[in-house]
């Protein structure tokens, strides 16, 4: 019978947890993956990589001329492009991001993204702690 303290639950391959104490990862590899999807065939395709309480990190591919449309969040905004050029218009301004560009946004900023190039960004929200 094994030791209840080295059980570890079991997890699908395709579930893994969102929020563990630490997480790694190899952004090459998890964009690879987003476009080997069927869902890649639709222009776009996004992965929540980080699910915390008050932190979301997702990578999203876009091909050219892919649209986030204009949204905004409640929580500060980081877009860190890793591969590409994407246009990202907030605030009456547009920003030009290429590879290794990052903009942060404040809460409550609408903005949009377009893809000029087939891209990569990751997008991480940090929302104020509650309570």
């Amino acid at each position: 019978m094994s030791d209840p303290a080295d059980h570890q639950p079991h997890r699908r391959p395709h579930s893994p947890s969102l929020a563990e104490p630490f997480m790694e990862f190899n952004l090459e590899s998890e964009v690879h993956r987003l476009k080997a999807e069927t869902t890649w065939s639709t222009g776009q395709n996004a992965r929540t990589l980080v699910k915390y309480e008050d932190l979301r990190v997702v990578l999203i591919a876009l091909q050219p001329d892919a649209r986030l449309s204009e949204h905004q969040t409640e929580g500060r905004v980081s877009v860190h492009v890793i591969s590409g050029h994407v246009q990202v218009r907030a605030s009456g301004r547009t920003f030009n991001l290429r590879t290794g560009g990052l903009l942060t946004l404040d809460p409550a900023i609408r903005h949009d993204v377009t893809a000029i190039d087939e891209s990569a960004i990751l997008l991480t929200i940090a929302w104020p702690r509650r309570g």
